[in-house]
């Protein structure tokens, strides 16, 4: 089980029956009314976005597996991975250019249909 604490802003993947289904951020926690429960709002992040809010004790805000409907479920923190070495300066990156290939004209597409082209 992950004890890191899960904060507002925090982006988390959602364990459903041991397999990740889907993330989610941490949009708000608020104090339930019931004693050691919390609201946890999330933005899940599938197509199209939604807004839904759990009501969690604190073990389960730290991982610990629960059910929903008998659905077992678990939440776990998702750190990004560290780079492993330092980026690249945007110079080293791009390739350089000729000086043949820079000088050629911009071509203008135009994206509405002939029939409604303005005459020139």
């Amino acid at each position: 089980m992950n004890k890191e604490p899960i904060f507002e802003n925090d982006n988390i993947l959602i364990y459903i029956e041991n397999k990740p289904a889907f993330f989610a951020r941490i949009e708000a926690i608020a104090p339930d009314i019931k004693k050691g429960w919390w609201r946890v709002k999330l933005l899940v992040l599938q197509v199209p976005l939604f807004v839904t809010t759990w009501i969690l004790d604190e073990e389960q805000i730290r991982g610990a597996d629960f059910t929903m409907n008998g659905t077992p479920i678990r939440i776990e923190k998702v750190v990004a991975p560290a780079t492993p070495t330092a980026p690249k300066s945007i110079h080293e990156e791009e390739p350089q250019l000729s000086q043949k290939t820079t000088q050629k004209k911009a071509r203008i597409v135009s994206l509405t249909p002939k029939e409604k082209q303005p005459e020139k």
